[in-house]
């Protein structure tokens, strides 16, 4: 059983203003081009939309939805079942992006697979200037050491690449290079992994005093 941290271990963002325009198709399309990359690799099969729905002149969320994927992600009746969800009290409500959840494989160290819901998140912004989109990962399975700070090189070999690899490939899609997100108690991103903690006799940092 996976610890999860309860914020990000790394994070990778995409500027993607060129290369898809505003909208919520367009969003829709990307995310699914972007989820059959992340399904290739085990990391992350589509199982449900959520997202909160936003009101600009009451400065904030009115609500949050969820929408559990029965057809692709880019099929038009996605479209328009998310259009017909708007809450009923506010008609301005905007809709700016959704959060794509589902289960994801991992490797033990034995290389035995074993699911794990929200094992890779991946976000898909649409603001009026473009789109943008954000991949998350919250389990120490992609650094060398575990959140109590002992070795597993076993686990860590069994499971970065698989994650590099579709970041990789997600480059090469969306033609841009990605940027690496805000570092957190829990980790930061560098190249296509996790960055290597500070090593003090062998063992990196025990950091399940914030869970």
């Amino acid at each position: 059983m996976l610890m999860r941290a309860p914020r990000e271990c790394a994070s990778w963002y995409w500027d993607l203003e060129e290369y898809a325009p505003a909208g919520l198709k367009s969003a829709l399309l990307t995310a699914a081009r972007m989820s059959a990359v992340l399904q290739k690799h085990d990391l992350l099969k589509p199982g449900a939309l959520e997202w909160h729905w936003i009101v600009p002149d009451l400065g904030g969320a009115v609500g949050k939805t969820r929408l559990p994927l029965t057809r692709p992600l880019d099929d038009d009746q996605v479209v328009q079942r998310i259009e017909a969800l708007r809450p009923v009290g506010y008609p301005k409500a905007e809709f700016s992006g959704f959060l794509i959840v589902g289960p994801g494989k991992w490797l033990d160290e034995h290389g035995a697979q074993h699911q794990e819901d929200r094992l890779v998140e991946l976000t898909v912004s649409s603001e009026p200037f473009g789109l943008s989109a954000d991949i998350s990962v919250f389990h120490d399975i992609w650094g060398p050491f575990d959140f109590r700070g002992a070795p597993h090189p076993e686990v860590h070999g069994q499971n970065a690449p698989r994650l590099a690899a579709a970041l990789n490939e997600l480059e090469e899609l969306l033609g841009a290079a990605a940027e690496p997100g805000e570092p957190t108690y829990f980790g930061r991103a560098v190249g296509y992994g996790v960055m290597e903690p500070e090593v003090v006799d062998g063992r990196g940092p025990d950091l399940t005093d914030q869970f």
